[in-house]
């Protein structure tokens, strides 16, 4: 069995993430589950990686700009991987510990400067732990957690190997 191009791989990463945008707008619009603060930061770090393999697709580049696209891809996943890794751990908290629920993030960042609307965002609120939608018992920041961890890996992967 050979290993496809790493070309077609980077493609297929940017397809996932197209897909995984695409679901989303969909449950947003079609199943009415409006996003939380942490859901918009999950929604640009999807949007990033999907960039980042777009870009490593169209480029296909040599040895020295494969490790540029690696390190974008580690970052990229890694803040990626925060945020939904946050979000999981403000659903599974006791509710008499989860925050209040705040304004908006689009309040905040009209309203407030924007180092502390973002520190107000990843702080999360009490809308951030409801839990609205779940495939095979885990929720959508759960599934976002594994998706941009695991799409992460294998673009590293990928534009790793010889």
């Amino acid at each position: 069995m050979t290993i496809p191009d790493k070309r077609l791989v980077n493609l297929a990463g940017f397809l996932a993430c197209a897909g995984m945008m695409a679901y989303a707008l969909y449950a947003q619009f079609q199943l009415y589950l409006d996003p939380c603060p942490l859901c918009i930061f999950q929604r640009v770090a999807v949007i990033g990686l999907g960039i980042v393999f777009l870009l490593a697709t169209l480029h296909n580049p040599s040895a020295w700009g494969s490790r540029v696209y690696v390190g974008l891809l580690a970052l990229v996943t890694a803040g990626g991987a925060g945020v939904a890794g946050r979000h999981v751990w403000l659903q599974n908290i006791p509710p008499d510990e989860v925050p209040s629920c705040g304004p908006g993030l689009g309040y905040m960042l009209d309203n407030f400067p924007l180092g502390d609307a973002l520190r107000m965002a990843f702080t999360g609120s009490g809308e951030c732990a409801d839990i609205h939608w779940q495939l095979l018992g885990l929720s959508m920041p759960a599934w976002v957690l594994i998706a941009v961890a695991t799409l992460g890996g294998v673009g590293i992967w990928n534009n790793l190997r010889k």
